[in-house]
């Protein structure tokens, strides 16, 4: 059975995005019994970036119980913390032994948070890729999946391993990435040649998948279309990126094709067009809001979840761990 390891932020609720372009498929995977999911909420990479330490524990609570909410089997899947498996900064620091100064200093991604956070260069900026590398090769992943913006964390993780089994034999997995069924490719609402983002000033080019009903409307309301006033999907033309974007999240969100999409709304204007997605995407996210609400006020169970998750995936850490620390020659008690 082949192994496969996702994760996420916890420094904001999920939006549509998140949903649509990868959290949605979650819960089917291994659901036939032909790959093992290990799901993880990465606390420990949010640190990078100063954050509030009661919203950092909250979000991390909110977000836990949405993996949930959304149908992902805690009994069949692994869902926990990052900070709550140590092997992970354990296996980080055995790596950054073994990655080049070099190599850490060609990640774009560090170029792109530097200049995003000038106040806050740290070192774990830096080295964010080493502790993302451990994430993987700890449990031995066969498949990550991975956006362009990751790309270059998962080559860095495989030349991390390559490396180390070099010099020590077949200790861990090539990880390979894991392309899954086309998702929509969601923008924000108020900048259309961007993609939605947590970090957008602009609140209302992004929905979360907690907004109210009334909340997802109104902003769908305000999405920036184009002065052309016709519904056609052109995905080459930038200037209809907004309609585009409605159009695919449309589909996306009543699961009909870009060209039924299309045909609907074809002859009318902007303003059906927006009201329409609104009410497809306030319904898509009612049963998990439902379920969320129940689940967020069940602590114990959450609670619970959480440690059996933590616990079901150090069995996995802690044997890859000791393998690591047999090779490079600790004492191993």
């Amino acid at each position: 059975m082949k192994r496969i390891l996702s994760g996420i932020q916890p420094t904001s609720i999920p939006h549509l995005g998140n949903y649509l372009g990868a959290l949605k498929n979650w819960a089917s995977l291994g659901a036939d019994g032909s790959i093992e999911p290990l799901y993880f909420i990465a606390d420990l990479h949010s640190l990078t970036v100063k954050q509030n330490p009661a919203d950092l524990r909250q979000n991390s609570y909110k977000l836990y119980a949405i993996l949930l909410a959304m149908g992902i089997n805690p009994e069949k899947s692994a869902i926990f913390c990052q900070s709550h498996v140590k092997e992970h900064a354990e296996l980080s620091w055995v790596l950054s032994c073994y990655t080049q100064f070099g190599e850490l200093s060609r990640m774009t991604q560090f170029k792109d948070k530097s200049g995003k956070h000038p106040d806050n260069i740290n070192a774990g900026l830096f080295t964010y890729p080493v502790l993302m590398a451990a994430d993987i090769l700890i449990y031995k992943s066969d498949l990550v999946p991975v956006g362009a913006d990751q790309k270059q964390h998962l080559e860095i993780a495989r030349d991390i391993a390559t490396r180390f089994n070099g010099l020590y034999g077949d200790v861990f997995t090539l990880p390979e990435p894991y392309i899954p069924k086309e998702a929509a490719r969601v923008r924000s609402l108020s900048e259309p040649d961007k993609k939605m983002s947590k970090s957008d000033e602009n609140k209302n080019g992004v929905v979360f998948v907690t907004d109210d009903r009334n909340t997802i409307i109104k902003k769908f309301k305000r999405a920036v279309t184009d002065s052309e006033a016709i519904v056609e999907y052109r995905p080459d033309d930038p200037a209809k990126a907004g309609v585009n974007n409605l159009l695919a999240i449309y589909a996306a969100a009543s699961g009909k094709t870009i060209e039924e999409a299309t045909a609907e709304f074809s002859g009318g204007g902007y303003g059906a067009l927006k009201t329409a997605v609104g009410e497809a995407v306030a319904d898509m996210l009612a049963p998990l809001q439902s379920e969320y609400t129940r689940l967020y006020a069940d602590h114990a169970y959450i609670e619970t979840c959480m440690k059996q998750g933590a616990e079901r995936a150090a069995v996995i850490a802690r044997e890859t761990l000791r393998e690591v620390y047999d090779k490079v020659g600790l004492y191993l008690s």
